[in-house]
């Protein structure tokens, strides 16, 4: 299984920034965030970007640092906001009343009791509303969070986070394009 430095070499040349991106973002470089929060992030980001081999080695690396319990938690929060995030991001464009009345009906007891706090949750669950773009997830989730306890410094460096961690998916699916890996 490669791990998060293998991966970062395959990145090529013009996407350099954001092989460094991920590197600050799986290094020390979380800003406000403590070390829970920052792989919790990192792992939610990795798994809702869909890129198993970036997930595997970012879980990988997140078990030398956290426990058990965060890995689970961030992917947990990736799978709960696949779900919902299509739901409310639908009702939310959709913008009818009658819809918003009728009861979603979806199971999410995760995200009342995670495995970790729920301010934490909330925020591995904001990370992954800002990649799936639910903007009424997004503002609940960054609710949740500064009610919880934590700033808008902890909501800031968790969606950049976030960003530099799907970015660095993306780049490493570019990386995987055979035209581009082999100069003309």
């Amino acid at each position: 299984m490669p791990t998060i430095e293998d991966l970062r070499q395959r990145v090529l040349e013009p996407l350099r920034d954001l092989k460094l991106n991920l590197e600050a973002a799986t290094g020390s470089g979380a800003g406000s965030l403590d070390a829970a929060q920052r792989w919790g992030v990192v792992v939610a980001a990795a798994c809702a970007s869909r890129h198993a081999e970036l997930s595997n080695a970012v879980i990988e690396a997140a078990r030398a640092e956290v426990s058990a319990q965060v890995i689970e938690d961030g992917v947990a929060a990736a799978g709960l906001m696949a779900m919902n995030n299509v739901y409310y991001r639908f009702r939310h464009l959709i913008q009818k009343p009658s819809y918003s009345e009728m009861p979603a009906r979806l199971r999410m007891t995760r995200i009342a009791r995670p495995a970790t706090n729920k301010p934490d949750f909330e925020l591995f669950c904001l990370a992954v509303s800002a990649i799936n773009g639910c903007e009424t997830c997004l503002r609940s989730h960054e609710e949740a969070v500064l009610s919880g306890g934590l700033s808008e410094a902890h909501v800031h460096d968790a969606v950049r986070l976030a960003a530099a961690v799907h970015a660095a998916a993306v780049s490493l699916e570019i990386s995987e394009l055979e035209s581009l890996a082999t100069p003309a």
